[in-house]
Formats: C-alpha cells, sequence, structure tokens
C-alpha cells in the first residue's frame, strides 16, 4: 500500500530521529511528508517503532493511504525531484 506520511513533532532531537526511520522506509517529498510503499508488516513495525519516538501529548504523525486511482490524480506545483514510486518494483 502506498502512503503518504506526514509529521509534525515539536523537539528537534524526536524530529531527527523520526526523519531518519521514515528515511528507511520512504522518500522524502518535503521537509516532514514521506511517500512510502508499506506492506502489512512494514505498516505495523513502523507504527510500533513511532509510537515509542514520539510524544502523543505534543506530537503527530498521520498516514494517509492512496490507492494507484489517488496516486495518478496527484499534482505538483513547484519544483519535484526527479522520481517516481513503483510499489511493484523491489529494491534489495
Amino acid at each position: 500500500m502506498f502512503y503518504l506520511v506526514c509529521y509534525d513533532i515539536v523537539s528537534d532531537t524526536r524530529r531527527n530521529k523520526v526523519s531518519k526511520l521514515l528515511e528507511s522506509y520512504g522518500l522524502r517529498v518535503q521537509k516532514s511528508v514521506f511517500e512510502c510503499v508499506l506492506d502489512e508488516k512494514q505498516f505495523e513495525s513502523l507504527s510500533k517503532y513511532l509510537t515509542r519516538l514520539v510524544n502523543r501529548r505534543e506530537d503527530q504523525v498521520r498516514f494517509y493511504p492512496m490507492s494507484a486511482h489517488t496516486r495518478c490524480k496527484i499534482a505538483v506545483v513547484g519544483t519535484q525531484a526527479g522520481f517516481s514510486i513503483d510499489d511493484a518494483a523491489f529494491i534489495v
């Protein structure tokens, strides 16, 4: 499943840890926004790690699942890195 993952983390230390974690799961498209292709096990693992990292009273991480139909309608205004995510490809 393709997810748009967004976060708002108050602490610089926690924010850096969350950012590094998300970089291992997906591609940063903005400072606090990642695009991730996750299977169910990866989603559970990432959620578990994030639960340990964030302060639930101060921070927020949101997962927006996106269907293939929705993804093909993404519009970008401004600069965009020259990449695309193919959830059918596997990188080893």
